[in-house]
Parts: structure tokens; sequence; C-alpha cells
């Protein structure tokens, strides 16, 4: 028996048969909607006959897809050519050491070093051989070898790492089960040796640039961070103080030192809304105070620094750059000049620096009449804007970094990030002459014979990266692309001159000039127009189509939640796609971030639907174009991206012949429904509150994976082949989710499989060598599906 794609179903005689799950139904019971889910057993983790269904399951995907082991093992072979094993990223300069990370050929993890700087002027990184042993250079010292922290552990993952100023005390924490629940601990740097110190079971913590105290994040049974503990070094945990707790389970919070280490903050968050309480730092003891009280729908953060000069009389201005959101909703910036503001802030004191586009945003309105209507892409100008931002589509602002020298602007526009630079002494000048301040985009040179037309636009993602250091004169940023390997450049404000650091080798006869990408726009069925980046390999690929006019092969892949953006970035195993003539798409779809925050609007609540009908009709459109074919594209997404897979599948079926899923969040109504479970209700701000909201639960269950499975054989007959991969210890998409839904695909004879990590959460295995397996076997399930078998 096949279905209507000709793929062979589960029901053919030389094709093993799925597990059989019991059911034992038990009902769900909202708005008198009295729903009998046969399935939901499988919430206890802990009964046996989970656990035996797991190894079921995991059996009879080893069963499947045991024709592919060549074909893994290629792959793995492949991406593992492609990476330089031994390596180590450039030296960063913090207070009085280089720090530096190092990966060793055959070593699962890698391994944190550094060296003393050799003056105060010293902002040269040293030259550092990666083959060199590591230890062996002069002064090196590995501070964090997590290859022998890792040792006796199936699963390990470093959770954050601070040093003292003096760089005598290092504060880490790790996770060794996947759940994200972090055990810290206190090395000193000049023994090797920990303190007495154990804070277990934390979000996260900071150390104080003296060393002496520490603040941890406690996380309550459904995973949210709560509230704030102070710790003495050298005292037991039973006797840190807390100094904040958040009661409204809307919010989770965070606390880390300002960008100038004379303040502890704590910042307070929710989907919509934010606020910042913040300490002196040589006052560890004393009472946080609110910089500017929360406002329901307002988001704000602070930075602080110093314009140096800019006083009538050539005196130092203390400054707070501030970014919210209070009057445009994609974002200002506003600088305040502190001596002639006090506290309590308000938010819209100071100057605007920069100001985002209201087009398509809920508020929009309240900045241009009107502007809600229009579509997102909207053309935005204001003259208060610098001149780098003016005409820019669906622009909204990142963040601002006030340095010694320079002042970074961070931004987005036509769906890529920006990245702007001023030297300080300009910048100085606008602010007195009260004038929009003259940034300059940073642009990356091409590469020579790069055949991309000017109309087609490039793709990249570019942004800060390494610049812990106020006084560092040059400004480091990263740019990558879905062809181009990572490189870091270091970009002098003042003379111009940009230098390139590192490029991340890609050993195995790869070079960027084969591969080819390109933005393009489709048109939604509602008249917005969604972007999609696309990758192909250049002699294998034209226009979409094979030499012999055929199309290709498609992969094609997406998120849309939470206001995360799918930004391009170079991956060495999309390599396995690209190098056998498989188009590689991203659809940018409604529910990210990509055009603002009209495009995340657009994709939420009640509006969650345009992220799933943006999918469809992008790949549609692609195909309609000659981009590819029905009878062998295959669709992606993880978590978030997960349901939008589920989603799709049910909705498009015809147009997939395969879809991966990732840690799936498809059982979402019901998640969404118990405010006991992990994150549920910090995430009704995201899908709304079906729980006391009828109109919210009648949506969302109208589009829930779980809820809409196929029916009949008839119905699944229709429907791709599904690869699922979760697993046990997730604690943000429970394992019950996926494991549901696969029982309801197969027990109407989908063809669906899922492979369940036993020793991991959310992120899937630790270990670099493990998550290029896992990814050789995800790659090789989707290349089969395609035809492609070698």
């Amino acid at each position: 028996m096949t279905n209507e794609h000709g793929r062979g179903s589960v029901m053919d005689h030389d094709v093993p048969e799925p597990p059989v799950a019991r059911i034992l139904p038990r009902a769900r019971i909202h708005h008198h909607d009295v729903v009998q889910d046969p399935y939901e057993w499988m919430r206890n983790s802990e009964d046996p006959a989970v656990a035996e269904y797991v190894r079921a399951e995991n059996e009879y995907c080893r069963a499947r897809t045991a024709h592919l082991r060549t074909l893994r093992t290629t792959l793995f072979e492949e991406i593992r050519s492609h990476v330089q094993e031994t390596d180590m990223s450039v030296p960063v300069r913090v207070d009085g050491y280089w720090y530096f990370g190092r990966t060793v050929e055959g070593r699962q993890y890698g391994m944190q070093c550094r060296i003393p700087v050799r003056s105060d002027d010293d902002w040269d990184p040293p030259v550092v051989d990666p083959s060199s042993v590591p230890g062996s250079l002069p002064g090196e010292e590995i501070i964090f070898d997590a290859n022998a922290e890792a040792e006796g552990h199936d699963f390990f993952r470093l959770g954050g790492m601070d040093v003292s100023r003096d760089g005598r005390r290092m504060l880490y924490g790790v996770d060794v089960t996947g759940n994200e629940r972090y055990d810290f601990r206190v090395r000193d740097l000049t023994t090797g040796e920990d303190l007495p110190d154990r804070l277990t079971s934390l979000g996260g913590a900071c150390l104080t640039p003296d060393g002496r105290w520490v603040f941890t994040v406690e996380v309550d049974d459904a995973w949210r961070p709560c509230a704030i503990w102070r710790h003495r070094v050298g005292t037991d945990q039973s006797a840190d103080v807390e100094v904040y707790r958040e009661r409204d389970e809307r919010f989770w919070i965070s606390v880390g030192m300002s960008f100038d280490e004379s303040l502890i903050v704590i910042s307070v968050d929710s989907k919509t809304t934010s606020e910042m309480w913040t300490l002196d730092v040589h006052d560890p003891q004393g009472e946080f105070e609110v910089f500017i009280p929360r406002r329901e729908g307002i988001e704000y953060s602070v930075g602080f620094s110093t314009l140096e000069g800019a006083g009538d009389s050539g005196e130092d201005v203390p400054i707070a750059v501030v970014y919210h959101n209070v009057v445009n909703p994609n974002f200002e910036f506003d600088v305040v000049d502190l001596r002639s503001h006090r506290p309590p802030y308000s938010l819209g004191e100071g100057i605007v620096v920069a100001q985002g586009s209201p087009y398509g945003c809920e508020k929009g309105d309240a900045v241009i009449p009107g502007a809600s209507a229009l579509p997102a892409g909207t053309s935005y100008d204001d003259p208060r804007n610098p001149a780098v931002l003016r005409g820019a589509r669906g622009l909204t602002l990142d963040g601002m970094s006030v340095r010694r020298d320079y002042v970074v602007m961070a931004y987005r526009a036509q769906g890529l990030p920006h990245m702007a630079v001023i030297s300080k002494r300009e910048a100085v000048e606008d602010y007195r002459a009260g004038r929009p301040w003259g940034f300059r985009e940073v642009v990356v040179p091409e590469l020579t014979n790069d055949d991309m037309a000017e109309d087609e636009g490039r793709l990249y993602s570019v942004g800060m990266s390494g610049n812990p250091s106020y006084d560092a004169p040059r400004v480091r940023y990263s740019f990558t692309s879905l062809t181009r390997p990572g490189e870091l450049h270091e970009y002098d404000p003042v003379g111009g001159e940009d230098r390139l650091l590192k490029c991340a080798e890609v050993p195995g006869g790869f070079d960027p000039r084969n591969y080819a990408e390109r933005r393009v726009w489709i048109t939604a069925r509602d008249g917005e127009r969604i972007p999609l980046s696309l990758a192909w390999r250049r002699d294998l690929l034209s226009g979409g189509r094979r030499p012999d006019g055929s199309a290709a092969p498609m992969f094609i892949t997406g998120y849309g939640a939470y206001e995360i953006s799918s930004d391009p970035g170079f991956s060495t195993a999309r390599l396995n796609f690209l190098d056998r003539g498989v188009l590689y798409a991203v659809a940018h779809v409604r529910g990210g971030g990509e055009m603002g925050r009209a495009w995340y609007e657009q994709g939420r609540r009640l509006s969650k639907k345009h992220t799933f009908e943006d999918f469809v009709d992008v790949t549609e459109g692609l195909q309609r174009q000659g981009w590819g074919t029905p009878a062998t594209t295959v669709a992606n997404g993880g978590s978030a991206g997960g349901l939008l897979m589920g989603a799709v599948a049910n909705m498009a079926p015809s147009l997939y012949a395969g879809i991966e899923a990732d840690v799936p969040f498809v059982d979402a109504l019901t998640s969404i429904l118990d405010p006991s479970l992990p994150l549920t209700v910090t995430e009704w701000d995201e899908w709304g509150d079906p729980l006391h909201d009828e109109e919210v639960y009648r949506y969302m269950k109208s589009y829930s994976p779980y809820e809409n499975v196929p029916r009949t054989p008839d119905e699944a007959r229709h429907f791709p082949r599904i690869l699922v991969t979760t697993s046990m210890n997730d604690t943000r998409v429970l394992v019950v989710e996926p494991l549901k839904w696969v029982a309801s695909l197969q027990a109407v004879g989908v063809d669906a499989i899922e492979r369940i990590e036993v020793e991991a959460g959310h992120g899937g295995a630790s270990g670099r060598y493990r998550q290029w397996e896992d990814l050789a076997f995800e790659n090789a399930w989707c290349l089969d599906v395609m035809g492609i078998t070698r």
C-alpha cells in the first residue's frame, strides 16, 4: 500500500509494525468542551509502561532507519571533514587577561584558557598557534576543561562562567542531566581547587567583581526563575539571604552586572513587560531599588556610560541609554543626562537618538495615524533618525552600546540584522549640536567573483561579538551567511580600518564561491510579503532546477515564535544537503522578529495561524515558481517550530513528502491549559490564556497538532512521512507531547517514527561528536525521503 506521494506506508509487508500504544481515555473538560485523550497516561514518565513504550518506539525507529546506516556514516564523516577539530577562538581581553577557548581533535568539549596581558595599553590579541598543546604557551592557564569535568556523565553543559576582577576566583555552573538546572561552584584559580561552596539546582548566578559575593536565581516547580538570593563566598548555601521575589507568575527574573560593573542588576520580564532593579556593587548587602516601575505592556532596558567632554564647559556627562517602547512599538533609544535627571526616572526622558517603524504594529497609530493598517514592510522615514535608518523597511531597534571611543547601534531592516558605528568624538559633537547622530553602517566586502545581481540583495548576519571592555579602542563584530563561514572583524570607528581577525576554517575542499544564496519574497494569502532565504550549490542547481530541467529537492525550515529571528548563519551540516543538489530554504514567517514588532504581533495569540499559513503559502509559492516539487520537499522545525510542523502537516499535507519535527510543541492546548506545568503561565502572553478565555481555547484547539491529527486511514494516506526527535529530560517541551502525537499518528497509519534521547534535554545530546551523529541521522532521513540515497 502506498500513499499519494508514492511512498511506502507502514502497512507494506516488508516494513516492521509500529508499537501499539495502549488506549486509556482521560477526560479534559474546559469551557463545556469534553475531550477524551487516549494517551494522556504517557505524562507519568515514572510509569514502567511509559519506559517500555519509549523503548519500543526507539527500537522501531532503529529498525525503520537501519538501511540508512551507510549514508549516516558518510554524512557524519562529511560533517567532520569540514570542521577544524583542533582550533581556538580569538583571545578577548577582560581586565588583566586575554581569554580564549580551545578545541582538540577527538575531544567532545572545549576548554577555556587565558594569558596575562602584556601592559595596560595592550589591545592587540596575542597570536596563538591553535595546534600548540593547551597550557604550553608562556603564562597560559587552562582555567576550565569541560572534558575533564564531564567525565562520568552522559550529558554535560556549562551554564555560565564569571571571573573576579583580579582573576583569582571563578564562578561556574554545570548541568549533567539536561533539565537546565545548574549546580554552581567557586574555583580558586591560583590553586585550581574548588571552594566548599555548593550552590545547587539554580537557574543562573553571577559573581561580584571583588569575588566575595554570588547572586543566585531560584527556579520554582514550574521552572520559572522566581527569586534572587545573596550568597557570601565561603559560607553554606543554607545561610543565603533572599533579596527579591517575583510573585506574578507571568514574569521571570535574572541577575547580572551592569556593563561598567558599577551596579548589580535584577531584570524582571514577561513577554510584554519589563522592569529593572539596581544595587550599588559596593553595597552588596543593601536594598535593591527599582529604576523605572513596570507598566503593563511596556518593555525597557538601561545601560550606563559617559559622554566624555560633552558638557558646556567640556566636562564629562554621565548618561543612561534607555531602550523602550512606551511610545514607539518598535522601540527608541533615549540618552538621559544623569546630571539633570534624578530617580525615579520616567520613560521618554532625554534626547531621542533613534526610533523604529510603527507600520503594521498594533499600537502604531499612536506614532502615525493609520500606521497599524499598513504592511510591516512599508518604508519609514523620520527626520530625527540617523540617515542610515531613513527609508528602512521593517525597522526595529535592537540595542545601543556606548564605549570610551565609539558608539554602536544594532537594528533590523529589510528582514536582516544591521550594525552601525560612530566615533565617540563625532557622537559628542552631534549630541551637543542637537542633530541626528552620524552613524555609518558596517558593511563587509563581498567575495570576489560573486555574480549575485544587485537587486537580489545580500544575506548575512552581523553584530557585536567579544567586546567586554569599555576601554577597547576598536569594535569587534561577527559576520556570517548561509554559505559564508563565520568571520570575526575588528573595526576602527576613527580611522575606518576593518581588519579580519579570524575566518572559520572549513577544510575538506570547501570554497564559498561554489555556492549561491538569495533573498526572495512571496506574497501570503492576506497580501503580506514574506521573506525567504535560499541557498544552493551553483554547479548543481540554477534557478531551483537541476541541469536536466527538473525541480530540485527542497529542504525548508522555519520557526515563527517569540519574536525570534531565523537569521542567516553558516552550518557545515547544511553542506550534506547543498552538495547533493538540495535547495535549502528558510521561511521567515510571522511570529518571529525578522520584520520588527509587527511581524511578531501578527503571528501570536489570536493571530497565530498567520505563522502556519505563511509557511504553507511560501512553500506552495516556491514550488509554483519551479524551485521545488511536493514529491521531494521536506520541512523542518524545532520546539515552537515543531508546532509549526505539526500544523502545516494538518493544513497542507500534499505539499510535503516528509516533515522533521524536533522537540515539537505539538500538544500546545493541553500544556497551556495547565498552569502547574513548566513555563505555562509565562506563555499566556505568547499564545493567549485558554484556561480563562473561551475564544482563545477554541482558537488554539483549531490549530494544535495533537487536536487535529488524521482520524481515519484514508486521511492518513495523504499525510507526509514524519520524523520526531525528543528528549526525556526536556523541561520546555515535555516528552509527553511528541509521544502522544506520534502514537496518534501511528494509530491511523501515518508513517511516523520518533527518536527519543534518554540522557538529554531540550537542546539534545551534549558533546560535539554526538551532536554530529544526531545531525547525520536526521539529514540521512531527510535525504532518503527526497530519494537521495548516497
